[in-house]
């Protein structure tokens, strides 16, 4: 008889995965060319350590870090709070990280991720849930779609801070309001 295994899961992050969330975050950011554009990201063990200042004290009150399970451990993440759009309301959240292994995709990990990341962004209150996403990202940007989501006009676009070019995002958003119809 085989072994039980964990099943599939999305829940908080806990300290000791922020090892697990860096080379996650690192390995998604080489596939996507964001490593490079961002000059090489921050060593390892400072990514490691920010992770960990993000599980163990947010820097806000509403800041979650999500994990996916999956056989063998940590999967992928995501980062909940407040939007820190001005052109947003507070009952606007986000969902400022949303990375998926690229070694685990198309197993639904972020389908029940990102349905995590928007259930708790609800049981904080909000309303509406944004998320920047990369414009030449058309992966995502497809997978946002099919849940639901939509470009909401707003872009933007960010510099590496090397001279490198900026990476051009656009904002996706959907609404997560309780609906109180009968």
């Amino acid at each position: 008889m085989a072994p039980m295994s964990a099943p599939d899961t999305v829940r908080l992050a806990l300290p000791a995965e922020a090892v697990d969330i860096a080379r996650i975050q690192r390995r998604a950011w080489a596939e996507s060319g964001l490593l490079a554009a961002a000059g090489g990201g921050p060593a390892a063990d400072e990514a490691t350590r920010v992770w960990h200042e993000a599980i163990v004290k947010p820097p806000l009150a509403h800041l979650r870090v999500l994990v996916a399970i999956g056989d063998g451990g940590v999967v992928g993440f995501a980062v909940t709070g407040p939007s820190g759009d001005p052109d947003r309301s507070e009952r606007d959240g986000t969902i400022a990280e949303f990375v998926v292994d690229p070694r685990h995709r198309g197993e639904g990990h972020g389908s029940r991720l990102i349905n995590a990341a928007v259930d708790t962004l609800r049981q904080d209150g909000y309303e509406v849930a944004t998320m920047w996403v990369p414009a030449r990202d058309d992966a995502l940007r497809g997978f946002l779609v099919g849940c639901g989501w939509g470009a909401d006009g707003a872009h933007q676009e960010v510099g590496t801070g090397d001279g490198a070019p900026g990476i051009k995002l656009i904002r996706m958003h959907t609404d997560i309001s309780l609906d109180t119809q009968p």
